[in-house]
């Protein structure tokens, strides 16, 4: 008996392109039979969507859309008691894709979905943020702080690109209007230190922002996270950084530090602008200067790629 799959599309992903790309995959899920679609309508709509999704039984969740649509799926699952847990699919048809990147699935949707519906599960792991308010936030792929989260909040506004060249565009006015370091005290589970950086990223995933290799090594599977800070550095030196980390080539400079950690906590002297997945966590105007992240192995049954 084929699996009971709920299909959760975000309409607008790729500025409306995965409506067209949904219509032409409808043959595909009738031939399969036991397959249900679902539209996100608001932010945070697939969230109650997913989690619905495992309270009514359903065998696995797909995420139709880009990383932001594939965060909200995980966040909803990850919502529902551990022997309810839909597995989880993925169509990319987002601006990005990391995620889908960093689990090898099929670029074309046709060839995604099929997989997605006929593929054999295997575990990857998440991570966790807890916010100072106790707050959680799961991540699948990439959380940035400071730099590429300002980066995130530029892309969104930047209506008439798409993909690489948007992320791209949205570096470059980062660097120019918002090169501001923080004061910042680490604290992993091997050691702690203070620095003055412009950007944190936490990595599961190794891609972020469509092209950018921020940690080449990470892998969804090993057991832990990855951490990425770039020290107070010149406007012309990240101008100098921003090839590196398409390249993957950025960890020979020594203002750019990495390791690996099961927990970090973060402690900043000024608001922490987050993303999370490409998802807006906080925003201009938040006050949050303290955050905890966790990696949880094997938390989550996805089918990956070959």
């Amino acid at each position: 008996m084929p699996r009971k799959v709920k299909i959760i599309l975000n309409p607008m992903a790729d500025m409306g392109n995965a409506w067209r790309v949904a219509r032409d995959l409808r043959s595909i899920t009738v031939e399969h039979g036991n397959v249900d679609w679902s539209g996100t309508v608001y932010p945070g709509h697939a969230i109650e969507l997913a989690k619905q999704a495992g309270e009514q039984g359903y065998d696995m969740v797909i995420a139709m859309g880009g990383d932001g649509t594939v965060h909200e799926v995980v966040n909803g699952i990850m919502q529902t008691p551990e022997n309810k847990r839909p597995i989880l699919g993925v169509v990319p048809v987002g601006s990005g894709n990391d995620f889908g990147h960093a689990i090898g699935v099929p670029r074309q949707s046709d060839h995604a979905l099929a997989h997605a519906l006929n593929g054999d599960p295997s575990t990857i792991d998440l991570g966790v943020m807890t916010d100072e308010n106790g707050r959680k936030e799961y991540f699948d792929n990439t959380l940035g702080i400071g730099f590429d989260a300002i980066v995130t909040i530029r892309s969104h506004r930047l209506p008439l690109l798409r993909g690489f060249l948007m992320y791209l565009t949205a570096v470059i006015q980062t660097i120019f209007l918002n090169h501001d370091p923080a004061h910042v005290t680490f604290e992993s589970d091997k050691e702690q230190w203070q620095d003055d950086v412009l950007m944190t990223t936490i990595c599961n995933g190794g891609r972020e922002g469509g092209g950018f290799m921020l940690s080449p090594d990470s892998k969804i599977t090993d057991g832990v996270l990855e951490y990425l800070t770039v020290q107070k550095v010149s406007r012309p030196m990240m101008f100098r950084l921003v090839p590196e980390f398409m390249k993957g080539t950025h960890r020979r400079f020594k203002q750019v530090r990495m390791g690996e950690c099961k927990k970090l906590t973060m402690t900043a002297d000024r608001p922490l602008y987050i993303h999370a997945d490409g998802e807006i966590y906080t925003s201009f105007g938040s006050n949050l200067r303290k955050v905890s992240f966790e990696v949880l192995p094997n938390a989550l049954r996805v089918v990956c790629g070959t």
